[in-house]
């Protein structure tokens, strides 16, 4: 845990008691500070009870005496579509509002790191997409490398349950676009932009808030080293932004998926397959990426790219970063191998619960026995007609079954009704250098509690055969 600094003798309000609100609450007691936690969930007033938090209705003015900040957990909105009012109240009543990103970055740095002899370093990951995938993959390289490094914000333990920084300790943090947003602290000594597509523009009030969100991770934050996808404007524009006019120094990496960077600047991209490094005009380093089994796909190639600029700008040097992403296993649910049998690949994408992530995916492979549906998005999967020839046959279970029958085109399909059904009709069909791949397009929740637990079922289902 960090004990969150500033705030000893102090109230303290913390709204929202999931995992990172009772993480802070836990925190800030721990640095000295007094939590007053609300939820409007019943269950979890009573858990926040249970550890012993005072717990007071901060949906009233007469408990914001003694008060001046409130803590708010990422997924409660405090400006669009509309603000929660207890974040209200927290205005009227002259309270600054902030979240566990902003808390930890006011807190991890101590006086004790005066006595070290390699300064703790905090690398942040952000993005519309990879972000997880690149996290896990930054901290795999390095663990593996033999640094000091542990994972958290967005993906494992929340922030402020992190240990506290240890002599030249690496911290690789997944941050979302609703913690960036808020946090009043910012200071990421490696910060990652991976590209930017429409996602939680109700959240954000359009495409402008969202990027601007996701860009205070860098002009508030002010890191030594920017590593930036620059597929899209925004990415371009963001480089350009931060990239010195004059000096050797090099603050920007620019990195695609797809195409070659020009310019005497640092850049790592992907083409065909295979990555390259340039550095004042010369290449300096390549990878083939194309048989590296944990990381299949473009999208991947995108994730390998940022994880690879991250650590060259440690200091790993190319070799050993190749070796260490040649044993990366992947993050369960998102494209994860799960068994090869009588040479027949099942895959599980059970995160893909949207036609774009399926896509992905189904770029990423051919041969395919294709498990789809579960409860229906707008749009079904008419926009992937273009990748339907890598698909043998289609499985399709769930509440989608019908809906996307009549949007496969001329594609054989079956309708299996449930997961188990089709992994087993997947299975038999299959053939040497086929792929059986779980990749729904959909949401989980006509047959399953969470994505997880689907993918869950689908590995268990694979690991019956």
């Amino acid at each position: 845990m960090i004990p969150v600094r500033g705030y000893d003798g102090h109230s303290v309000a913390v709204l929202g008691l999931g995992r990172s609100g009772l993480a802070t609450a836990r925190a800030l007691k721990a640095g000295g500070a007094l939590p007053v936690c609300w939820d409007d969930n019943v269950a979890a007033q009573e858990a926040a009870q249970a550890e012993g938090f005072l717990v007071a209705d901060l949906h009233k003015d007469k408990n914001w005496e003694g008060i001046s900040c409130l803590i708010t957990s990422p997924g409660i909105p405090h400006l669009y579509p509309d603000p929660h009012p207890v974040i209200v109240k927290a205005w009227e009543n002259g309270a600054v509002v902030d979240n566990d990103i902003g808390l930890f970055f006011r807190s991890y740095g101590t006086p004790e790191w005066d006595e070290f002899d390699v300064l703790p370093r905090v690398v942040c990951v952000t993005g519309s997409n990879g972000k997880s995938t690149t996290t896990a993959l930054i901290h795999h390289v390095l663990e593996e490398a033999g640094r000091d490094v542990q994972m958290g914000g967005n993906i494992g333990r929340g922030v402020l349950d992190l240990e506290p920084a240890s002599d030249g300790q690496i911290t690789v943090l997944e941050l979302s676009s609703y913690q960036t947003e808020l946090a009043r602290s910012l200071g990421p000594d490696i910060a990652v932009f991976m590209n930017l597509s429409p996602d939680h523009l109700d959240r954000h009030g359009g495409m402008g808030g969202y990027f601007a969100a996701k860009a205070r991770l860098f002009t508030a934050g002010g890191p030594d080293r920017s590593i930036i996808g620059v597929d899209e404007v925004e990415g371009q524009y963001l480089a350009a932004q931060l990239r010195e006019t004059q000096g050797s120094g090099e603050p920007v990496i620019r990195m695609s998926s797809g195409r070659k960077l020009q310019g005497d600047g640092w850049s790592v991209f992907v083409r065909k397959g295979f990555l390259a490094e340039w550095r004042k005009g010369r290449q300096v380093a390549s990878i083939d990426l194309r048989d590296i089994r944990g990381l299949p796909g473009a999208h991947n190639h995108q994730n390998a790219c940022a994880a690879y600029a991250v650590c060259r700008s440690i200091g790993l040097a190319p070799r050993l970063v190749e070796t260490h992403l040649r044993s990366y296993p992947g993050l369960p649910h998102r494209c994860q191998i799960i068994a090869e049998k009588d040479g027949v690949l099942f895959v599980n994408d059970s995160k893909a619960t949207n036609a774009d992530a399926a896509a992905k995916a189904l770029g990423a492979f051919k041969n395919i026995h294709w498990i789809a549906g579960g409860e229906p998005k707008a749009g079904g999967i008419a926009d992937l007609f273009p990748l339907f020839d890598r698909v043998k046959r289609a499985y399709l279970i769930g509440a989608a079954a019908d809906t996307f029958a009549a949007q496969l085109g001329g594609t054989d399909y079956v309708v299996s009704g449930e997961l188990d059904m089709a992994v087993a009709a997947a299975a038999a069909a299959a053939q040497k250098g086929d792929v059986v791949l779980l990749a729904p397009a959909c949401a989980s929740f006509d047959q399953f509690a969470s994505f997880e637990a689907r993918g869950d079922a689908f590995v268990a289902a694979v690991n019956a055969l």
